[in-house]
């Protein structure tokens, strides 16, 4: 039974019984003073006042707004609970606005805070317990309705709170005031009960409600004469307000009988009739291919040859099997097939039509078809299929086939006979195997090379073997050699030393030979000298050791002598001035560029791996960063589409890859890894691994951790820790509106740590976008994307990176001086951040939407600045607003960001307020971003606009096909529907009040 049933079951069922309240102590009907317990002595005062009909009263005040740090506590008497399981406090009270009270200091409160404390005998005392939350439990912060100033009488307010379970003899109230001008004038502390009551023909007691303000305190019934009990013992509920409510069993007549008499019979059925549920209805006619013979039927049996699903209800009328699906076309493709059906001419008078595809192979030589092995992919699927088509991979290459495809509903298994199916046979043609993935270094000396390499992905058939094709870069293929492998692996010897070669690989399948690999470049080592003995080999080996010592003290000397030569210019002087602002101990991040070998900065900020030590299991995307990665290895092609220029130049390097990563004397991890793709250039490599040396350097929880290296191998690898849930603004977009603020604001947290690690550092980012925040299973963000190349290259066509002063930038993101001047710096970090927050509050909405880069710039320059997203806190978009102050000085730290957002997760209920409405600039462009319907030919098109093109079947189903009926929509109807998630129900009925506003504005004119 549903919540909302059980209401309307109360709201019938139920008489109208107000709750009763009994009072255990009420400071209004104090005749003497109340002396109650204040600390310090300088806090609360009690004085005399008068109610409104001047009946005198005992009341207390506190106005200490002068003094700083306030914290004034008062106490009442000692309360017995009286076996009361939770109780209600009322308190009235006045207090006066701060802003009313000149020369105020910052310490002025509008509000004060209720404590409780239990005990089992009236033992408190001016010093115990401590004046302290704890011993004393918080019930609430109590804050006004209205606020008074000097020149207006005291507006009285009154709020009611409730506590428990209490457990103790009794309790004590307690008023903390951190510095607020107020005055307590009553307080009221009662318990509810629910009064004795008759429903559902049963008499029930009465009832002292339960601990908790949503308990429910069960009170059994009797029934009145001539009822039965059924289902559970009769019993009804008393809520936490004094309420009886969710009657649970009945007297009632059983399944087969039905009420007469006035309620007071229960008559049997009479035949062709039947009742299948016990309760108050009324017998009902026969379904259809239905019948009944005797009196007192719950249930009307089938006629022959119709049944009834194990799903269906005795109230439902009898079907049957659908007839064969009809009009079967194939058509084949090499070792590959495509089925389609039509409809079956009769379904059964069922709705719940599925089709079943057997795939039989069949022998020649026999004409015997058998069942088709695993092997066969029939996709989607092969059994329960909703659509009349299939995809048939995987077949052998001239072999012959049967088919059947097979409808089947609801009663299919009920029948004795088999499913109705039609047959299509056919013969497929041959097929070689498709081409074999990138070739992989394992090894090589001077003359061998080991390669490996993945099996094809559509083999088409068993494959006999591999065959390897090489020869010296530079040279044709005319002078290639071939060498075969019987396995995924092998070693190819007799090459030159310090040689390049092309490699590549095909296989082979009894179709014949499939296409080759990618040619893959790799070097042999250098020449090994011939083995000699000992005593011939030791004048040669104390000479070359003392020639390669006075060799690198050369080096060293040399290397030395520049070293200070170069950086005693702009890079020694910057090192110094550095020093002047950092803190002994602390780490810098320091530019791998400026180093004169890249391959150095490598050495010392990123560890070596071996490439044993990693295992490549699936590439699971292209570019520069493992953005695209999810869970269980999907790609970016899972998600809903999103426009390619919010991604950065992908596949410039090479292929990201999931793998493991097992490193002696340690666990083995998931990780992601990126590869160098074949034929790079020297500044592609050094560019490539700039990244990594980069990564490194730091070693924060909010930023992506770089496990290592591979530079002695080929491919080239850069190894990292391994995101779930990849992308941010993609992980946003899959699960619109299924966080919290708090989870959000979590996230948001998170990614300031980050920046605020890296802004320590000395390091701007210049990229931070939501696009470059991976996520982990544990909703951890973690910032990432540290190649700079993009902004060095002048060559990208990605609309993201606009071309400005030489170089590329994402405009959405950059902060204004960064656009015009290159001026990047940790404030324009902290524009990009803002930037950042407005996508996480939007699930991943594109910043400024459609608008052309160009139009960005212009509309910033103008002061324009994003409007919150929906259901966006007010202080988050505060937040925003300063860090796209224009002035970069002006904008926060991030260390000021990470403390405010702390402040804010604290404080839960300052996230609880939200800007309804748009102001300033930011309007008219607004404006621009809502659909106009009339602009759209169908609804469908203006669910694709909204992005909510997953639901346009659904609004078919339900006939909602006219923008007419659509503008009539609530919150009801997109529930029962299937919108259930809330964000995407915000989002259409905040389309559909657009569309009303739209229809308003132009409909002509009544006369």
């Amino acid at each position: 039974m549903t919540m909302d049933y059980l209401l309307f079951l109360c709201s019938v069922l139920l008489p109208v019984v107000l709750a009763v309240e009994e009072t255990l102590m009420d400071s209004k009907w104090a005749t003497t003073e109340l002396a109650w317990t204040s600390h310090p002595e300088t806090g609360w005062e009690e004085v005399s006042g008068y109610d409104d009909v001047m009946n005198p009263l005992r009341t207390y005040q506190v106005c200490n707004v002068m003094d700083q740090n306030q914290n004034n506590w008062l106490r009442t008497d000692f309360i017995p609970r009286k076996d009361v399981l939770r109780v209600y406090v009322e308190l009235k009270f006045t207090v006066r606005d701060c802003n009313s009270i000149p020369n105020i200091p910052g310490s002025c409160k509008e509000t004060f805070n209720l404590f409780y404390y239990e005990s089992e005998t009236d033992s408190a005392t001016e010093s115990t317990p401590f004046w302290m939350e704890n011993p004393y439990v918080k019930v609430d912060t109590i804050a006004p309705d209205e606020s008074f100033s000097m020149l207006e009488s005291g507006r009285v307010n009154t709020k009611v709170r409730s506590f428990g379970p209490l457990s103790k003899a009794g309790f004590y109230l307690a008023f903390q005031d951190l510095g607020a001008c107020m005055s307590l004038i009553s307080v009221r502390v009662f318990y509810k009960k629910c009064s004795t009551t008759i429903a559902n023909f049963a008499v029930f007691p009465e009832t002292a409600t339960g601990a908790e303000a949503t308990s429910l305190v069960i009170a059994p019934g009797t029934c009145v004469p001539n009822g039965v009990e059924v289902s559970v013992p009769l019993k009804l509920y008393c809520n936490g307000d004094g309420e009886w409510m969710v009657p649970v069993g009945s007297c009632t007549c059983m399944a087969g009988f039905e009420p007469a008499m006035k309620d007071t019979q229960c008559q049997a059925c009479s035949p062709g009739t039947f009742k299948s549920k016990q309760g108050e209805g009324f017998c009902s006619p026969c379904p259809p291919n239905s019948r009944s013979t005797s009196g007192a039927s719950n249930l009307c049996s089938c006629r022959n040859g119709f049944y009834r699903a194990d799903s269906d209800s005795p109230d439902s009328a009898c079907t049957t099997v659908p007839s064969s699906p009809r009009n079967v076309i194939s058509n084949v493709n090499e070792t590959s097939l495509v089925l389609e059906w039509g409809e079956p001419r009769d379904t059964g008078g069922r709705d719940d039509l599925l089709y079943n595809v057997i795939c039989k192979k069949c022998l020649p030589e026999r004409g015997i078809c058998s069942r088709c092995d695993d092997n066969v992919d029939i996709t989607p699927r092969r059994l329960g299929l909703t659509q009349r088509r299939v995809a048939v991979r995987n077949l052998q290459a001239h072999t012959r086939y049967s088919f059947e495809i097979q409808a089947v509903n609801g009663v299919s298994s009920k029948s004795p006979t088999s499913p109705q199916y039609a047959t299509v046979n056919i013969t497929t043609n041959q097929a070689a195997p498709s081409a074999v993935p990138t070739v992989h270094l394992m090894g090589a000396t001077a003359s061998t090379m080991s390669l490996s390499w993945l099996p094809p992905e559509k083999p088409n058939g068993i494959i006999l073997d591999y065959e390897i094709k090489y020869h010296e870069k530079g040279q044709g293929e005319a002078i290639a050699h071939t060498v075969t492998a019987q396995r995924s692996s092998a070693r190819v010897e007799g090459l030159k030393a310090g040689t390049f070669y092309l490699v590549q690989v095909r296989a082979r399948t009894v179709a014949g030979y499939g296409r080759y690999s990618s040619p893959a470049d790799f070097s042999t080592n250098l020449q090994s000298y011939p083995e000699k003995s000992i005593q011939e080999q030791l004048p040669l080996i104390i000479g070359s050791a003392t020639a390669g010592l006075v060799f690198i003290i050369a080096i060293v000397v040399i290397a030395i002598v520049c070293l200070r030569k170069q950086r005693s210019g702009s890079e020694l002087e910057y090192t110094e001035k550095l020093q002047q602002y950092i803190t002994p101990g602390m780490k810098v991040y320091i530019d791998p560029f400026t180093y004169e070998d890249p391959n150095e900065a490598i050495r010392e900020f990123a560890k070596e791996i071996d490439i044993s030590c990693v295992k490549i299991e699936e590439v699971i995307g292209a570019g520069n960063q493992h953005r695209l990665l999810t869970s269980r290895g999907k790609t970016a092609k899972h998600f809903q589409a999103i426009p390619l220029e919010d991604f950065t130049s992908s596949g410039e390097f090479g292929e990201v890859c999931r793998g493991r990563l097992k490193l002696p004397g340690r666990r083995e991890i998931i990780v992601a890894i990126k590869t160098l793709k074949a034929g790079y250039t020297e500044r592609q490599r050094r560019d490539f691994l700039s990244e990594a040396s980069i990564m490194g350097q730091f070693d924060h929880p909010n930023i992506i951790r770089l496990e290592g290296v591979v530079t002695k191998s080929r491919p080239v690898m850069i190894v990292t820790e391994f995101m779930e849930n990849g992308a941010l603004d993609s992980f946003l977009r899959l699960n619109d509106g299924q966080f919290t603020v708090i989870q959000l604001v979590g996230m948001l947290r998170g990614i300031a740590a980050g920046m605020k690690y890296l802004s320590d550092m000395n390091y701007v980012h210049r990229d931070l976008a939501a696009r470059n925040i991976l996520v982990n299973s544990n909703l951890m963000c973690k910032v990432s994307d540290f190649g700079l190349s993009r902004f060095l290259e002048d060559d990208s066509t990605d609309p993201t990176y606009t071309s400005s002063l030489g170089g590329k930038i994402p405009i959405r993101w950059t902060a204004p001086e960064a656009i015009a001047y290159r001026k990047f710096t940790s404030a324009s970090d902290v524009w990009s951040y803002g930037i950042v927050m407005w996508e996480v509050m939007s699930y991943g909405e594109r910043p400024y939407w459609d608008m052309s880069n160009q139009d960005v710039i212009n509309a910033v320059e103008q002061d324009y600045r994003l409007p919150p997203p929906m259901d966006c806190p007010t202080a988050l978009h505060q937040l925003m607003l300063d860090c796209w102050v224009k002035e970069r000085n002006l904008r926060p730290k991030f260390p000021q960001i990470v403390n405010q957002l702390d402040k804010l997760i604290r404080n839960a209920a300052s996230l609880k307020v939200v800007t309804s409405t748009h102001t300033g600039a930011s309007q008219p462009l607004l404006d621009r971003c809502i659909p106009d319907y009339t602009t759209f030919a169908t609804v469908g098109d203006w669910l694709d606009a909204i992005k909510m093109s997953r639901y346009h079947e659904s609004f078919l189903n339900a006939g909602f096909t006219s923008f007419d009926v659509v503008a009539q929509m609530t919150a009801e109807d997109l529930l029962r529907i299937g919108v259930t998630l809330a964000g995407h129900q915000k989002k259409i009925l905040g389309s559909i009040q657009d569309m009303r506003v739209q229809m308003n504005q132009t409909l002509p004119v009544q006369v």
